[in-house]
């Protein structure tokens, strides 16, 4: 069952920024994730416009990859200077269609 990250980042120190950029994708990719989107072209369809400066959206195999991801020693100093620099929301959603309605996904 895929898994997916949801990361909401609102920025506020962006000195962090290149070096989190350039460097945790290989991180992501060590644990067979793969970036959906990470953009900043944020627009609210419905309700309140987020009051973040990035959402990103990464795909995961299993649950255990993406903790093992967010848990990677090798990452935790960038986990460190993001959390410095922004004010940071993670999310994990899987597959599953709650009302079980939807014939393509697993239901819930």
């Amino acid at each position: 069952m895929s898994v997916f990250l949801i990361a909401e980042i609102k920025i506020s120190d962006d000195s962090w920024v290149p070096a989190y950029a350039a460097n945790v994708h290989k991180f992501v990719e060590r644990q067979g994730g793969k970036y959906l989107s990470r953009s900043g072209n944020i627009t609210a369809i419905e309700g309140a416009q987020k009051d973040c400066s990035l959402v990103a959206v990464i795909q995961f195999d299993s649950k255990n990859a993406l903790q093992a991801f967010v848990n990677d020693p090798e990452y935790q100093p960038y986990v460190k200077a993001r959390q410095a620099g922004s004010v940071s929301q993670f999310y994990m959603i899987d597959d599953t269609d709650l009302a079980g309605t939807v014939t393509y996904l697993p239901a819930a």
